[in-house]
């Protein structure tokens, strides 16, 4: 079957904790240990672009960058809503709560794929937050950056310098764009069928880890392992494997008609 182009790209990764409150942010925070873990396991490169962290541990929101030869083809499928359901370290009487968090992955979009005028942005800057030495909190190293059009603000302070900041939040909004211009052109021309394995559908539950049975679910293809633990320290190979291989054969039915 042909290959989306867009598989060998580079690709960003967005976190987001959903319903649930705290547990969602820690639920979260644990998605993106996963994600952590699997990149090294595979020599891809994870760069944090920003974070917002949750008050009773995890993540509200964590952006980042992954690099590496076919990235977006293996984690464009972990795309959609991931859901938790475990007993909370506040709940008192043991009750399995369920919580969910989202996960967006974008290609990367170049810079001949879009085009930005320079009078259509503004940029603020300020004093990064977190980690990073003396220099981080004397300096103002943080941007966010706005289009006007669109209304997408981007915020990046993983970089030590202003312009290093600027030039990759710069390459988010590029990706983001790219992706609305794409799925413009499909909605013209109808000719995105929707995928059962990945529809894009951000709201759509995929995936569901359940503590007490050790039990993690891949609603799309009706996948199950049991071996919570393995997976949620980045053993997810087989899930994005059986993922494939449906997508493959949802091709050749369509392929077909």
């Amino acid at each position: 079957m042909p290959k989306d182009p867009n598989d060998y790209k580079n690709c960003i990764l967005e976190i987001r904790a959903g319903t649930g409150g705290d547990e969602a942010a820690i639920f979260a925070g644990d998605l993106w240990r996963m994600y952590q873990r699997f990149c090294e396991r595979k020599g891809f490169k994870m760069t944090v672009v920003d974070v917002t962290e949750g008050t009773a541990g995890g993540y509200k929101e964590v952006i980042t960058t992954i690099e590496g030869e076919g990235a977006y083809g293996i984690f464009k499928y972990e795309s959609g809503v991931h859901r938790v359901q475990r007993v909370p370290e506040t709940e008192q009487q043991g009750r399995v709560h369920t919580s969910a968090a989202s996960v967006v992955v974008l290609p990367e979009a170049e810079e001949v794929a879009v085009t930005i005028n320079p009078a259509d942005l503004e940029y603020q800057t300020a004093r990064s937050s977190g980690a990073g030495g003396q220099n981080v909190n004397k300096v103002e190293t943080k941007v966010q950056l706005t289009h006007k059009p669109s209304g997408i603000v981007i915020t990046c302070q993983v970089e030590r310098s202003q312009h290093a900041n600027r030039e990759r939040a710069l390459a988010m909004l590029r990706t983001k764009l790219y992706e609305i211009a794409v799925e413009k052109k499909n909605a013209e021309t109808g000719a995105s069928r929707k995928s059962q394995v990945r529809s894009g559908d951000r709201s759509e539950k995929i995936r569901t880890y359940n503590y007490p049975q050790s039990r993690v679910t891949d609603h799309r293809i009706g996948y199950t392992q049991h071996n919570l633990p393995a997976i949620l320290n980045g053993e997810i190979d087989n899930f994005i494997e059986q993922l494939k291989i449906a997508e493959t054969a949802e091709k050749m039915v369509i392929g077909n008609q």
